[in-house]
C-alpha cells in the first residue's frame, strides 16, 4: 500500500524545478556536515540532539537543548555506532530512549506515545493514535541519514516544550547545505552505503549541496529495502507454534530538499520540502492453519507510514548591538501525516471469501513555530530573555475501508446465522468523527545570572490552550453503533518552571529545577466508537482531563569532552493520567449501555488520579592522549499507580551500558556492552500466551570498527558485529504486552553484521 502517492510526486516535483543548477548530481546525505579530521583521526560532524528544538550548527534560542537537563549524541558517534533507528540510539549512545516497536511509539523516562514529543526542525510531530484499529505511529518518519543532529531532553520543561511532553523530547535536526560545503568551497556531497544483516536491508542515500555567492541549495535522498527483522525463533510452522518471525518485505523513501537566502542584516530565509514513506507487506503465517480460517497463503497484512512537509523558515542573528531581538527563529509549515494497517486474505470456513481491510488515520496541520532571544544588561543582573510560540490548526480523519462476503444485518442489528462474526467486521465507516483541533502554546523564561558569582535563575511559564472540535462526517454516520455527535473539548493550562544553577567553575555545574506539564486528550481518546452488540465496544470519552505533572530534577554536568559526566535525580508526580479501563455493568449503565449485550467486555478511557516516575540516570566518559576512550552509562526508573498500589508497565528496566575503544588517525575500534535489569512483576500468562510479559536480564556485547584508507580522500569505512555472543534476549518496551506465540517469537536478533561504506566529496 501505498499513502496518497501524489503527494509524495509533488513534492519531488517541486525539489526537482527548484533545485536547478545541481539536479543533475542529486543526492542524499548520510548524516551530517563536511567533516574535518580531529587529532584522533575522528571525522567530526554536526551534532544531533534527542529533543525537542529546531537544529542546526548550534542550538536556537528557545530551542529544548538549551538546558542542563538535555543530553547530544554526535553525528560522529551516530556514524561510528551505525545508528539508523530509534532503537539503535538507546542501545548504547542514549541508554534512557526507549522505541516500542509495537506502537511505534518513543519511550523516555517511562512514558510514551503522546506523552513524549517528536520534532523535526522544532515542528512537532503528531503521535497518530488510531484508538480502535491500532493504526499508531507516525514520530519516526525520518530518515537517520537526512539527519545532522539529534537532542534528548528528558522529563518536561513547560516553558520549552509544550503539551506532549510529559516524559520528555526527541528533537532531530535535518541537514543543512553549509553542513555539506567545507570551507573555502562553494559545494559538497556525500554518499553512503549500508547493510544490515539483522533484516537482510540495503540503504544507499546520497546528498549534494550548491552554494552560489548569497543562496545555498541543498537536495539528499535515501532508499532503504529490507525483509522481515530476525529474531531467535526457529520453528517454521504456522499459527500459535510459530516461533520464527513471519515474512515480510518493506521500502522506505526519503527526499529532502532545501533552499536558502542570506540577506543584509544577519537575516535567512528559506525553503524547506520533505517526504517520507515506508510501507511493509507481511505474510501473516502466525494467523494461517493448515484446516482453519486462513489457509497458508490467504492472510497478508499491510502497514504504512508517511509524512510530507513543507516549511518557509527564517533565521535571525543581530549584528549590532542596537537590535530590538538578538536572534530568533521560526518556521511557517505545512504538514501531512499518516498511518495505515490492514490485511486481505481469503476465509475458508467462516464467512467463507475475499476479505481485506484498510485502516488510515491522517492529520493535517498548519502551523507556525519560532523563538526570538534578547539579552540585557542592568549591571549586577543580566537577563537573557527567550520569548517562543507553537501555534497550529489540524484536522483529524479515521477511515476503515474494506471488502468481505458479510451480508446486510437483520433489522434489529444482528446476522443471520452463519454469519454471526459480521458483528466483529465493521468497515467501511469511520469510528472516530472528523476532528478540527487548534492549539496555541506561548512561553518566556529568563535566565537571570547574578554578576560573575556563576549563580542564575531562569524563572519560566508557559500558556497552553487546545480545543478539539468534532464534526460529522458521512463515514462517521455509518457507523454501526450510530453515535450521537459528542461535544468538543476545550482545555487551557498554565505551566510554570524554576531552574537554579551554579557554575561553580569550568568544570563543574550543578542544577535544580522544578517544572509542571500538561498534555490535552487525543480525539482518539475522546470520541472512538468501535464494536456492535454481541461482541465487543470501545469507546473514547469526551470527558476526560488533560493530564498534568510536577517534575523535580537535581543534577551536575562534570568536566568536558575530553573527561566528564553527568548524574541526576528525578521524580515527577501526574494527576489525571489517561488510561484504558473495563467498566462494570453500572458503569455501563450510565454511560447508557447494557453490559449483557457485550459478551466480550467494553472499555473506554478515564482518568487516573494520581502516578509516579522517578528514578536516576548516570554517565562518565574520558578520552586518553595515547588514543584510548572509555564511556559508561546508567539509565534507571521506577512507576508507580498510586491509586491502585501497582507498577507503571510502561517504564522500562535498569539499563547500564559501557564501552571503551581505541583510535588513531586512520582506524578505530569499539567494544560495548548492554546490560538490563530483569523487568517488573511476574510474567501473567502462559509460555504460549502473555498479556503481560516480565522480561528477564540480560548483557550482550557488540563489537564496532572503522577505517579511513589514505588511499582514498573522503571514504570512511564503518562495520560492527552486534550480539556478539549471539544472546536470546527481549526488548522490554516493545514485547511487554505479549501475545499468543511461544516467547522465542518475541525475541531479538542473534549476531548480526552491519557494515556502511561513506565518501566525501
Amino acid at each position: 500500500m501505498v499513502i496518497r502517492h501524489w503527494r509524495a510526486a509533488l513534492l519531488v516535483g517541486t525539489a526537482f524545478v527548484l533545485a536547478g543548477p545541481v539536479s543533475q548530481t542529486l543526492a542524499q546525505s548520510a548524516q551530517t556536515t563536511t567533516p574535518a579530521a580531529t587529532s584522533d583521526g575522528e571525522t567530526t560532524l554536526q551534532k544531533i540532539v534527542v529533543k525537542g528544538k529546531r537544529v542546526s550548527a548550534a542550538p536556537e534560542p528557545g530551542s529544548v537543548t538549551d538546558t542542563p537537563l538535555a543530553t547530544e549524541t554526535t553525528a560522529a558517534e551516530i556514524e561510528n555506532k551505525q545508528i539508523t533507528s530509534i532503537s539503535d540510539l538507546g542501545r548504547i549512545a542514549e541508554p534512557g530512549v526507549n522505541f516500542n516497536r509495537s506502537t511505534g511509539g518513543v519511550n523516555i523516562r517511562g512514558l510514551e506515545g503522546s506523552r513524549v514529543l517528536t520534532t523535526v526542525d522544532g515542528i512537532p510531530l503528531t503521535f497518530l493514535s488510531d484508538a480502535t484499529r491500532s493504526a499508531t505511529g507516525g514520530v519516526d518518519t525520518f530518515d537517520f541519514s537526512s539527519l545532522s543532529a539529534v537532542d534528548v531532553l528528558r522529563g518536561a520543561d513547560s516553558s520549552r516544550a509544550g503539551g506532549g511532553a510529559l516524559g520528555g523530547v526527541l528533537a532531530v535536526r535535518t541537514l543543512e547545505p553549509e553542513d555539506l560545503i567545507e570551507e573555502g568551497r562553494d559545494w559538497g556531497g556525500i554518499v553512503k552505503y549500508t547493510y544490515d544483516s539483522s533484516d537482510r536491508s540495503s540503504a544507499p542515500s546520497a546528498a549534494i549541496a550548491k552554494r552560489i555567492e548569497n543562496t545555498s541549495i541543498m537536495f539528499q535522498g535515501g532508499y532503504k529495502a529490507g525483509k522481515q527483522t530476525d529474531s531467535q525463533g526457529t520453528v517454521d510452522t504456522y499459527g500459535a507454534t510459530r516461533t520464527a518471525p513471519n515474512p515480510s518485505d518493506y521500502q522506505q523513501h526519503n527526499l529532502l530538499f532545501k533552499l536558502r537566502q542570506q540577506l543584509e542584516g544577519g537575516h535567512t530565509i528559506g525553503l524547506t520540502a520533505e517526504s517520507y514513506r515506508k510501507d511493509r507487506d507481511t505474510d501473516a503465517k502466525t494467523n494461517q492453519t493448515l484446516t482453519g480460517n486462513y489457509r497458508p497463503g490467504n492472510y497478508e497484512t499491510n502497514d504504512a507510514t508517511a509524512r510530507d512537509r513543507v516549511s518557509l523558515d527564517y533565521k535571525f542573528q543581530s549584528e549590532s548591538d542596537d537590535s530590538l531581538v538578538d536572534s530568533a527563529w521560526a518556521s511557517l509549515y505545512w504538514q501531512d501525516q499518516t498511518r495505515g494497517t490492514g490485511y486481505t486474505g481469503y476465509r475458508s470456513t467462516s464467512v467463507v471469501g475475499p476479505i481485506g481491510r484498510l485502516n488510515e488515520y491522517n492529520e493535517r496541520t498548519i502551523g507556525l513555530v519560532g523563538a526570538l532571544e534578547k539579552n540585557v544588561d542592568t549591571g549586577y543582573l543580566d537577563h537573557n530573555f527567550v520569548f517562543g510560540f507553537d501555534i497550529a490548526r489540524s484536522i483529524d480523519e479515521q477511515y476503515s475501508s474494506g471488502y468481505d462476503r458479510c451480508p446486510a444485518p437483520l433489522a434489529n442489528g444482528s446476522y443471520p446465522a452463519g454469519y454471526t462474526a459480521c458483528a466483529n467486521l465493521h468497515t467501511n465507516q469511520a469510528d472516530t468523527p472528523k476532528v478540527d483541533s487548534g492549539r496555541i502554546g506561548l512561553y518566556v523564561d529568563d535566565k537571570i545570572n547574578f554578576g560573575d558569582t556563576g549563580f542564575s535563575v531562569t524563572p519560566g511559564v508557559r500558556f497552553d490552550w487546545v480545543k478539539h472540535d468534532p464534526k460529522m462526517t458521512d463515514a462517521f454516520a455509518e457507523n454501526a453503533n450510530n453515535p450521537a455527535l459528542p461535544n468538543s473539548f476545550d482545555d487551557t493550562a498554565i505551566s510554570p518552571k524554576v531552574r537554579l544553577e551554579q557554575e561553580v567553575n569550568d568544570q563543574v555545574l550543578l542544577y535544580g529545577q522544578w517544572a509542571m506539564g500538561f498534555r490535552a486528550p487525543t480525539a482518539g481518546e475522546l470520541y472512538s466508537n468501535f464494536g456492535g452488540p454481541g461482541t465487543y465496544l470501545r469507546i473514547g470519552n469526551p470527558n476526560l482531563k488533560s493530564e498534568t505533572s510536577n517534575g523535580f530534577e537535581v543534577g551536575a554536568k562534570l568536566g568536558d569532552d575530553e573527561f566528564g559526566g553527568r548524574v541526576n535525580l528525578f521524580y515527577n508526580r501526574y494527576r489525571n493520567f489517561i488510561d484504558t479501563t473495563s467498566v462494570n455493568a453500572a458503569q455501563a449503565a450510565a454511560l447508557g449501555y447494557n453490559l449483557a449485550q457485550y459478551p466480550q467486555g467494553i472499555t473506554t478511557y478515564n482518568n487516573v488520579a494520581n502516578a509516579e516516575i522517578y528514578g536516576t540516570e548516570v554517565s562518565v566518559h574520558k578520552r586518553f592522549s595515547n588514543g584510548f576512550r572509555a564511556l559508561a552509562g546508567l539509565a534507571y526508573a521506577e512507576g508507580n499507580n498510586l491509586d491502585t498500589n501497582t507498577f507503571l508497565q510502561s517504564v522500562a528496566p535498569l539499563k547500564a551500558v559501557i564501552s571503551v575503544g581505541y583510535d588513531t588517525e586512520t582506524w578505530g575500534v569499539g567494544l560495548d556492552w548492554t546490560g538490563v535489569k530483569r523487568a517488573r512483576g511476574q510474567t501473567i500468562g502462559t509460555a504460549t500466551s502473555m498479556s503481560y510479559f516480565s522480561t528477564p536480564g540480560y548483557g550482550i556485547v557488540d563489537l564496532t570498527a572503522w577505517w579511513e584508507p589514505e588511499q582514498i580522500k573522503g571514504l570512511k569505512i564503518n562495520a560492527g558485529i552486534y550480539n556478539v555472543f549471539d544472546k536470546t534476549y527481549y526488548d522490554y518496551a516493545s514485547v511487554r504486552n505479549g501475545g499468543s506465540q511461544p516467547r522465542e517469537y518475541y525475541s531479538e536478533p542473534g549476531r548480526t553484521f552491519k557494515i556502511s561504506l561513506t565518501q566525501r566529496f
